[in-house]
């Protein structure tokens, strides 16, 4: 596998993982069994038609195969890249103040910075994990060997809207674990890495040695690990992913106990609860993992829906991978 290929994998994963996520997001399981009663399998919907349970959503008819802000800001972030070479927060900020989705006082992050309307904005609070799902860009740019610039870019990409300890640990550890696959990781060896990038991340945003992020990457991948198959019941029920001590870790957790972009978004489609976001992040991992477990179907819809031109922006940004 190229770099290219498995930095093109990594945003069909990401963008994906987004859209079949998004069918399920913020429901519990009993929720996913209401309006999915055999569970998620795919695009559960005629394409570019209105998901059912956001037909009276005052804020956005989602449709099946559209993505959300996830996928719309790691695309800006990547726009920002592109155009400097590098990581520089204004930049991000500029791109991401063109970005629409998710704009809404319900998520505070993403409100502030918009009502600030200032680029150069940089942001001490929130610990959500929106600044973790749109660091792909930078994973695909810094190779593994480059750690502290890894580090360092996924903090210029995030403190924007999220500047948070636990926040600034989660974009680190998933641009790390995206970088890592690139070059072709095994899944230990990813994972190990990802929580080096969240520790240092972490002790520099707090100012102490105690890396709480590190610490529930590890608990979460290592319990799983212990089970004989992973079961949406069961892994929602010991770790709901609500908060940003389960989101990413359990997204890093389904990135590396298992071998299929595919069947992990499905996995965390039918868990539910922060679906969309544990599903991209796992997805764009795993896409650069094993590139070939992308499903090539659900992509192009994706692609069909959104316009989203992913391939030239995997060719461009690996261009530039050093």
């Amino acid at each position: 596998m190229t770099i290219e290929s498995r930095a093109l994998a990594s945003l069909k994963g990401l963008a994906t993982g987004d859209a079949i996520g998004k069918q399920t997001e913020n429901l519990s399981r009993d929720g996913i069994v209401h309006w999915y009663p055999r569970g998620v399998r795919g695009f559960e919907g005629r394409p570019g038609t209105v998901i059912p349970r956001y037909a009276s959503n005052r804020k956005h008819q989602w449709l099946f195969g559209e993505t959300t802000d996830d996928t719309e800001r790691t695309i800006a972030v990547a726009r920002a890249v592109l155009r400097d070479g590098d990581v520089r927060h204004a930049s991000v900020g500029r791109e991401l103040l063109t970005c629409r989705k998710g704009v809404h006082p319900g998520l505070k992050s993403l409100w502030e910075f918009h009502e600030a309307g200032d680029a150069a904005r940089v942001t001490l609070d929130h610990n959500g994990c929106g600044a973790a799902i749109r660091v792909a860009p930078v994973g695909i740019l810094y190779r593994s060997a480059r750690l502290d610039d890894i580090v360092a870019g996924a903090h210029q990409a995030s403190i924007s809207t999220h500047g948070g300890p636990l926040a600034l640990a989660a974009a680190a550890a998933t641009a790390a674990a995206v970088s890592a696959a690139i070059d072709g990781a095994n899944s230990d060896e990813i994972l190990r890495f990802a929580q080096v990038a969240g520790e240092r991340a972490e002790q520099k945003r707090s100012g102490t040695r105690d890396t709480v992020f590190a610490r529930a990457v590890g608990a979460v991948h290592d319990d799983l690990s212990r089970l004989p198959a992973l079961d949406a019941d069961d892994v929602a029920h010991r770790y709901a992913p609500t908060d940003p001590l389960t989101i990413v870790p359990l997204a890093l957790a389904l990135a590396t106990l298992m071998e299929s972009a595919e069947l992990a978004i499905l996995l965390a489609a039918n868990i539910g609860g922060d679906s969309d976001s544990v599903a991209s992040i796992s997805g764009s991992i795993l896409g650069a993992r094993c590139p070939g477990s992308i499903n090539e179907d659900w992509y192009a819809v994706v692609e069909a829906v959104n316009d989203h031109r992913l391939i030239r922006l995997g060719e461009q940004l690996s261009g530039l991978r050093a």
